[in-house]
């Protein structure tokens, strides 16, 4: 399909003469497949051709998936191996539809390069293949020349640049996180809220607690647009909320997980108003203090998880902010201990603080590690409250894109644990059947 791009007659500001045309952007579509395979492998090479002057190579492999115009597209990159010219690749997984859209003689080209630090990989040559032919390697081992067209054209004796071996292929059912849901899968949400005296007294206008008559908080807007998705995938519609930092009457001793609707043996608030409800009433009794610690409630709701590995409940904690962390070393073990355990952390940050250990605990680039042990999944995001926030001032529009960002990792991280646990989705209960009982709350 083409579009023609055409400056506006009230766009001075636009290059091009108005109304006349200045370009055209092609856009290609293809039907996706509904082959929900995955598949899982493990490639290794041998005697690849040196590109370092200092040392040996730094190999990756580029996956590309053919088009139906003949073009192709990046459709997985292996990790780098550092200093080798026989690299052997960790196993990775791929839907079948990213590698091959489900049709299984499609081309498949695999690119062969030598990591350098500016960008400018060196590319060391290529192979093509095929899902079905991959697919035999579950009887044997396959090795592909790799092949530089340059080197050939140039070199009457060339051979090649090396070989890559398929060590291993195994083919599994891919299961969706609307699979797990219709299966009875419960979402247990908790909510734990900062009360340090960082964030400013509730009854000044320039605190992130401040309640004023005509809009809500940063942290009312990131629980209301967090939690009224969440609990649609929760039956019971209770949910734990804690209050961390602050200074409890009628003594003043601190705690780091006192239930906000003051009831240390239900702190279960009924729906998202009632977690506000409680949580506006606890502004008005507490006194906010600190330090900010946020393993004593991470603990807390993973020992709830710990009870139940079944594949029927995941907790989902999400913990709203403003700032530096105190105990982060805790933190991170506490990270570490729940990352086996069916839990996610979601951690808003409100506020105009940096939030560098917000991004370290999120472990996206560099997994979350304590002791010399590695978190055994991702189970953090964190997203700073900032970068919603709609400029014209429309709340709806900035608690919608919020929500949508805070909760896209948590499908594929409850997929992950299942995976990890080789827990199936159980079958769709009949329609009249009752309801899953309410697990432990933390």
């Amino acid at each position: 399909m083409y579009t023609t791009l055409t400056p506006k007659p009230t766009s001075p500001n636009r290059r091009g003469v108005p109304g006349k045309k200045c370009g055209t952007i092609l856009l290609t579509a293809e039907e996706l497949s509904n082959c929900r395979d995955i598949a899982t492998m493990q490639l290794c090479a041998n005697k690849l051709d040196k590109k370092d002057f200092f040392g040996k190579s730094d190999p990756f492999l580029v996956f590309y998936r053919s088009n139906e115009d003949g073009t192709f597209t990046i459709c997985h990159k292996t990790e780098v191996v550092k200093n080798t010219l026989n690299p052997v690749w960790q196993p990775f997984s791929i839907p079948v539809r990213a590698l091959c859209n489900g049709d299984y003689d499609r081309t498949v080209k695999i690119d062969v390069y030598d990591w350098d630090r500016d960008g400018s990989h060196d590319f060391i040559g290529e192979f093509t293949t095929s899902y079905r032919e991959l697919s035999k390697a579950q009887n044997q081992f396959t090795v592909y020349e790799v092949l530089n067209p340059r080197k050939k054209c140039k070199k009457k004796k060339y051979v090649n640049s090396g070989t890559v071996t398929l060590l291993s292929f195994s083919v599994d059912s891919e299961f969706t996180f609307v699979d797990y849901i219709k299966g009875g899968t419960q979402l247990n949400f908790t909510v734990a809220i900062d009360f340090t005296a960082s964030n400013g007294n509730p009854l000044q206008p320039t605190s992130l607690h401040y309640m004023s008559p005509y809009q809500l908080s940063a942290y009312a807007m990131a629980l209301k647009a967090v939690g009224e998705i969440i609990q649609d995938y929760d039956s019971d519609k209770l949910f734990p909320a804690y209050g961390f930092g602050a200074k409890l009457p009628p003594e003043g001793r601190i705690s780091h997980q006192f239930p906000l609707n003051n009831n240390d043996e239900d702190p279960n608030c009924a729906g998202i108003e009632g977690v506000l409800e409680s949580y506006f009433q606890s502004l008005r009794t507490v006194q906010l203090y600190g330090p900010t610690y946020f393993a004593p409630v991470i603990n807390q709701v993973a020992r709830a998880a710990a009870k139940i590995s079944d594949g029927s409940q995941y907790y989902v904690l999400l913990i709203i902010t403003d700032g530096v962390i105190s105990d982060m070393t805790q933190t991170k073990e506490a990270i570490v201990s729940a990352s086996s355990l069916p839990m996610s952390i979601i951690i808003v940050g409100v506020g105009p603080a940096m939030f560098e250990a917000m991004e370290e605990l999120d472990g996206d680039d560099v997994r979350v590690s304590s002791r010399g042990r590695y978190a055994e999944r991702d189970i953090v995001q964190f997203v700073p409250f900032r970068d919603y926030v709609d400029r014209s001032g429309n709340q709806v529009l900035s608690m919608a894109r919020l929500a949508k960002d805070v909760l896209a990792e948590i499908p594929e991280q409850l997929l992950s644990y299942m995976r990890t646990r080789d827990i199936q989705p159980r079958p769709p209960p009949p329609a009249n059947s009752r309801p899953t009982p309410a697990p432990e709350q933390p």
